[in-house]
């Protein structure tokens, strides 16, 4: 004969399962409620959307920005490239056009951005992307040092997982406060971000030790050293098949200030050397494509003031830069169209 619960266990089971029960519908509201809110504007949910871009940072708002149907045209890269303004591109070339740079990523995740934009636009007119130092890395996994929120251009299980963070909870109420708010602030659709105000908030141009910095000369065995096979090749093929022949492919090797090129010769000159022609290689497979060769000992890559520093030039320079991929990308569409 089985023996009786004593009436505490049976209260202590009964508080437990309805605790339980509890936390599994509070569980399943806030995912629900996420999930219909979109935080970040995946487009999976469009109930609330109100077709703006709530402002935060490009990490995030490429999500939305880069499955925006009314930009036929693509600039996918880092700060190295973010100072080409999308709104000249689209003037000078006809292409409406949005800026998908992201600070500090690399190949992985500007592929991710490539991958998620080609999704969303199929038949692209032109795309621009930006190879710098860090595509010449000798690590196939090209890591990277700061977080990417991969999750938000993944599939759906990634996409609840992801949910499930503490900032997209913070995002979810802050977006709500902002579908509510009738003079809520929005950030520019097309991605323009002219950042040379926050670099000189910092003494960049100004700061006796920065503009020090700037004229030192980089050594002759800095990264990248060794002489490849270089992994991009391989992945950058891989990526352009999924790009549709018709559609212009401009590849830019951003400037860099002429303190920060390797000595003719050493080591470093030749790997650098190298992996700019196995990319061009690689970009070969594309039938309409050009290359802007900001790397070729430019003119403007010794003026101090068109620098803030090695890596990143200002807007004098962007604004000459954008002009040479308005015009190869009026150069190639004639060809198409001929």
């Amino acid at each position: 004969m089985a023996l009786a619960q004593p009436p505490q266990d049976r209260t202590w089971r009964g508080f437990v399962r309805i605790w339980l029960l509890a936390m599994a519908g509070l569980f399943a509201a806030y995912l629900g409620l996420a999930v219909v809110v979109d935080p970040y504007e995946t487009g999976r949910s469009t109930l609330l959307s109100r077709g703006a871009v709530r402002p935060q940072g490009p990490r995030t708002a490429s999500a939305l920005r880069g499955r925006d149907a009314a930009y036929s045209g693509a600039v996918i890269g880092n700060s190295h490239i973010q100072l080409i303004n999308p709104a000249t591109l689209t003037q000078r070339t006809g292409i409406p056009f949005v800026q998908l740079s992201v600070p500090a990523t690399g190949p992985a995740e500007q592929f991710a951005l490539l991958d998620w934009y080609l999704q969303h636009h199929p038949r692209p007119d032109a795309i621009v992307l930006s190879a710098d130092a860090f595509w010449c890395s000798d690590d196939p996994t090209f890591p990277s040092e700061h977080g990417f929120p991969y999750w938000l251009l993944g599939d759906w299980p990634d996409y609840l997982k992801g949910l499930l963070r503490f900032t997209a909870a913070q995002e979810t109420i802050n977006r709500l406060g902002w579908l509510l708010n009738p003079r809520r602030k929005q950030a520019a659709s097309d991605g323009w971000w002219d950042y040379e105000s926050n670099y000189l908030s910092q003494g960049f141009g100004r700061d006796p030790a920065k503009k020090a910095a700037l004229e030192r000369p980089v050594g002759p065995e800095a990264e990248p050293h060794h002489g490849g096979p270089f992994p991009i090749t391989d992945r950058l093929r891989a990526e352009l098949a999924r790009v549709p022949p018709r559609t212009a492919l401009v590849l830019v090797f951003p400037p860099v200030y002429a303190r920060a090129e390797p000595p003719a010769g050493s080591p470093r000159a030749t790997a650098e050397a190298a992996c700019r022609a196995e990319i061009r290689s690689a970009l070969a497979v594309h039938p309409l494509n050009t290359v802007i060769e900001g790397r070729a000992r430019r003119p403007e890559a010794g003026n101090p003031d068109l620098f803030f520093d090695q890596t990143h030039y200002r807007l004098p320079l962007a604004r000459s830069l954008t002009e040479e991929i308005a015009a190869a990308i009026v150069r190639l569409r004639t060809v198409s169209v001929d």
